[in-house]
């Protein structure tokens, strides 16, 4: 069993004086994948040769007397939702599994790159991320390493597999209704979300789930995460709902803090299975015993914001791929995304999606009352056991399609959110705590997501790591 990655910045610095050769960190990651993939399928796409190329080029600016980067040396998985040069950007579909390589980054991948980081290749996504699920018919499932044959969650689940294995140190991801929560949640990782327009979405093509999405990075720990994370945020020019540059002095100094006061909300809204929520509480109880005070809701916003949330994203699908019915296109399309798109098309008026935008601004003047009572909002990042490969979760044995109801309002509302592990499963299979903080308050997410950490340190490791 290979051990875990070194701290980010350890790595980095180690790089940067000469101690470490990026050409080393690279050819590490690249046999923990030739040992381990095989089995998780997490990988698209790899290539070697690209990578141990782009790593000598670290090396050479390092022997150059020259800084590489923030993220010096640092091997990097890209999911394969976004553009890394030299890669095909198959989306997860069938449509574009024969593209031409890309010839540019996104804005994300190119920042990290700029930073130092070293891409070996693509990670597996559902078909344009519509799943907290990560399958598809271009190659197939991608296996949870805590337990094969369960899912990763979705939609970044080949990014949260690579990274809880250990098969690379960081990853890219993103979140549209979850799909970096849900898969550190399922995965026993740290998963966060930024505010909208934190990190750029910017770029020549508009973004696939319009405001509902945003671009972050996963990594296995807090620390590396803050690390990764102060080099791709900042405004870019081309992100319409870009927020300003922060400055050069927002992330350093964080220090992990316990907010005073938390709302807790055990189901809010939708079932919990029974032992998922039995992990929860004692959570909580733990966070009380600690000197936090907990106040409990039965929900956060009054409405079904799942049902606001399904509708102004089964219009974007409509918008992204409705025009392929009645081409042989349709065909190739995942039944679910062809399903979303019959709802757009039969269900969804102009006037029933501007509802749902207005739902929006009504839920997160609600969330904000809420923000006056405690910093943070607490609820299960996932209300379902972890789900078999190409299946539903389950709530006390029952598959269903509510087994992921909760991440989904706090993209609506822009808010920052992340989940953080807080306990396993009697199976053994990790268990995720969301929390959430007012509009643009990242850093008191941040800090709490540090302090958690701390609290629930384990030593637990996967089943299946390199």
């Amino acid at each position: 069993m290979t051990t875990p990655w070194p701290p980010l910045a350890e790595l980095a610095t180690k790089v940067r004086s000469g101690e470490v050769s990026s050409r080393e960190l690279v050819a590490d990651a690249l046999a923990r994948i030739d040992s381990i993939d095989p089995v998780l399928h997490a990988w698209v796409a790899v290539d070697a040769d690209r990578a141990l190329a782009e790593a000598t080029q670290i090396d050479e600016l390092v022997a150059a007397g020259n800084d590489p980067g923030l993220l010096a040396g640092i091997p990097l998985g890209v999911k394969d939702l976004e553009h890394a040069i030299g890669y095909v950007t198959s989306n997860g579909s069938l449509l574009h599994a024969n593209d031409p390589p890309a010839v540019t980054d996104s804005v994300l991948v190119a920042r990290l790159r700029a930073a130092g980081c070293v891409v070996l290749g693509k990670l597996n996504t559902p078909e344009y991320g519509f799943s907290a699920d990560t399958t598809n018919a271009v190659v197939g499932p991608t296996h949870n390493p805590w337990q094969l044959g369960r899912s990763p969650g979705g939609s970044s689940g080949g990014s949260a597999s690579a990274l809880a294995s250990g098969m690379v140190p960081l990853a890219t991801g993103g979140d549209s209704g979850g799909s970096t929560r849900i898969p550190a949640a399922l995965c026993g990782l740290p998963g966060f979300k930024p505010s909208n327009g934190r990190v750029p979405v910017g770029g020549p093509t508009p973004p696939g789930n319009g405001w509902l999405g945003v671009r972050s990075i996963m990594a296995t720990t807090v620390a590396d995460t803050l690390h990764a994370f102060g080099a791709v945020v900042g405004h870019d020019r081309t992100d319409l709902i870009g927020l300003p540059s922060p400055g050069d002095s927002w992330l350093v100094g964080l220090e992990p803090e316990l907010p005073s006061r938390v709302i807790w909300s055990p189901a809010p809204g939708w079932a919990v299975d029974d032992e998922v929520a039995a992990v929860c509480a004692a959570a909580i109880e733990r966070l009380a015993a600690a000197g936090v005070e907990v106040i409990e809701v039965d929900r956060f916003v009054s409405g079904i914001p799942l049902g606001d949330y399904f509708t102004a994203a089964t219009v974007f699908q409509q918008r992204l791929h409705g025009h392929r019915r009645g081409t042989p296109e349709w065909a190739l399309l995942d039944e679910g995304i062809r399903s979303q798109i019959d709802h757009a098309d039969r269900q969804v008026t102009a006037a029933a999606f501007a509802t749902a935008l207005d739902a929006a601004h009504l839920h997160n003047f609600e969330l904000e009352a809420l923000f006056q009572t405690a910093p943070v909002l607490l609820c299960p990042t996932v209300a379902g056991q972890t789900a078999r490969c190409g299946r539903y979760g389950t709530v006390n044995g029952e598959e269903t399609i509510f087994a992921t109801p909760f991440t989904q309002l706090f993209n609506l509302t822009k808010h920052p959110a992340a989940s953080m592990p807080c306990g396993l499963t009697a199976d053994g299979m990790p268990v995720g705590m969301q929390m959430v903080a007012s509009q643009h308050d990242d850093l008191t997410v941040l800090r709490t997501m540090m302090a958690w950490e701390q609290l629930f340190a384990h030593d637990r490791r996967p089943a299946v790591t390199a």
